[in-house]
């Protein structure tokens, strides 16, 4: 048997492509294209060790759109009641409100949202990518709008940049804000953090003798979540530099 040539850099069997982006198994893969399934720019390939480049590239399979993307990395506008977790449990994940390519190729939160908290959240299966914005070292500052149950005061934003102590664990730590505004005295905090601790916005307002009652995260970075993008839609980032520092 001959020896199977090189594939130029960036190129992929058809078959393959279809099983990196999560169509499922490589014989389910080729089922598809063999069945007249699969369209790359709007025509039929019936062949699956057809090549073509594994990026940006433009296919139907069995009815969906679908343009391919060697690293994933999404936004998602979370509603209430699903979970961040991996493994949900009194609530669903969010990975329920994701197609199938997409839950099958396990991506994960790039942190979490808790399952009453709303807005922007992303995920990806690009590991470093992961993880330069979940390190603490990059202080990738997130923006969240706060709801509380009473009216925000001068003092308690000044306290919040000052920075207060979380003493509800057996290793108090203390957290500030990059920034903290209210507005006239009403009960809307928007406020900024570049940590990323365990129900940080919430233990923060408690400690300035406040409580949160509605928790959005609008911004990661220089992304701004778009009204465009509604509540439990997704959306491909095709910007990392959006959300890095």
């Amino acid at each position: 048997m001959p020896p199977r040539s090189r594939l130029p850099a960036g190129h992929e069997h058809l078959a393959q492509i279809l099983f990196a982006q999560g169509f499922g198994a490589r014989r389910e893969c080729e089922g598809l294209i063999l069945h007249g399934l699969v369209q790359v720019k709007g025509e039929v390939v019936d062949d699956p060790d057809a090549v073509f480049p594994e990026d940006r590239l433009e296919l139907v399979v069995d009815g969906m759109p679908w343009v391919t993307h060697v690293k994933a990395l999404i936004v998602l506008n979370k509603p209430a009641g699903y979970e961040c977790s991996l493994k949900p449990g009194a609530w669903p994940g969010v990975h329920n409100l994701l197609p199938v390519p997409l839950r099958r190729r396990g991506l994960q939160p790039v942190g979490r949202l808790d399952q009453d908290t709303t807005g922007l959240l992303l995920m990806t299966d690009d590991g470093p990518l992961l993880h330069k914005l979940t390190s603490p070292k990059h202080h990738v500052p997130k923006v969240y709008e706060v709801t509380c149950k009473y009216p925000v005061t001068p003092a308690m934003c000044e306290k919040l940049l000052k920075g207060v102590v979380l003493d509800d664990d057996p290793m108090p730590v203390k957290a500030d804000a990059a920034e903290a505004v209210g507005e006239g005295e009403t009960c809307h905090l928007r406020l900024t953090l570049l940590q990323g601790k365990y129900h940080q916005v919430k233990r923060m307002v408690a400690a300035v003798s406040n409580r949160v009652e509605g928790l959005h995260r609008s911004q990661i970075g220089r992304l701004i979540l778009s009204d465009e993008l509604a509540s439990g839609q997704w959306r491909w980032l095709e910007d990392p530099k959006l959300v890095l520092p």
